[in-house]
């Protein structure tokens, strides 16, 4: 079983993902993280070199080998939702936790953390708030088609994120609770 950490970049997956598997002692992982350990480049450099679509590839190529493990919290990047078979992947591998934030959060989040900004490209020509607006706009219908639990991440400390999303895993899932 794997549980899936889906949402913007800057809502806390990554954060999230570590202290999660930590309670349940799972082993996790972070896809972006993955993807680029696998290709030997940022995502950046895919983006500048080969594309947003070679990157798609290869992000559901990796997706597909991850999902395939057991007792993994993975924290997967913030644009696999907009494959339709990815969505369902991730529901048939186990549960599926939206961590939402505002867009205000989500760009002091952002820019917070200036080095892994870096490493990420811009998505629009707009980039800033209004990027943030514009792909939310987009990928909030599929985070919540294929979420299982939701749990806001603004203005939560860490520790209580990971209580509310162990609070709703069924049973069977978490041994461990809060």
């Amino acid at each position: 079983m794997v549980i899936t950490l889906i949402g913007y970049r800057g809502c806390g997956k990554s954060s999230v993902a570590p202290r999660l598997a930590q309670k349940l002692g799972w082993s996790w992982v972070d896809a972006d993280v993955e993807l680029e350990e696998r290709t030997g480049r940022s995502i950046r450099e895919i983006f500048a070199t080969d594309g947003e679509p070679e990157f798609r590839r290869l992000e559901r190529e990796t997706l597909v080998d991850l999902l395939k493990r057991d007792r993994l919290v993975l924290a997967a990047g913030g644009g696999a939702v907009l494959n339709p078979e990815t969505r369902a992947d991730f529901a048939a591998a186990g549960p599926v936790v939206w961590l939402r934030a505002s867009v205000e959060t989500i760009a002091k989040r952002i820019l917070r953390h200036s080095p892994a900004s870096q490493r990420r490209p811009d998505l629009t020509a707009r980039g800033g708030v209004e990027e943030i607006e514009e792909l939310l706009a987009v990928r909030t219908p599929l985070y919540a088609e294929c979420s299982t639990i939701t749990v806001d991440t603004c203005d939560r400390p860490l520790h209580e994120t990971v209580t509310a999303i162990l609070r709703q895993l069924p049973a069977d899932v978490a041994g461990v609770r809060p």
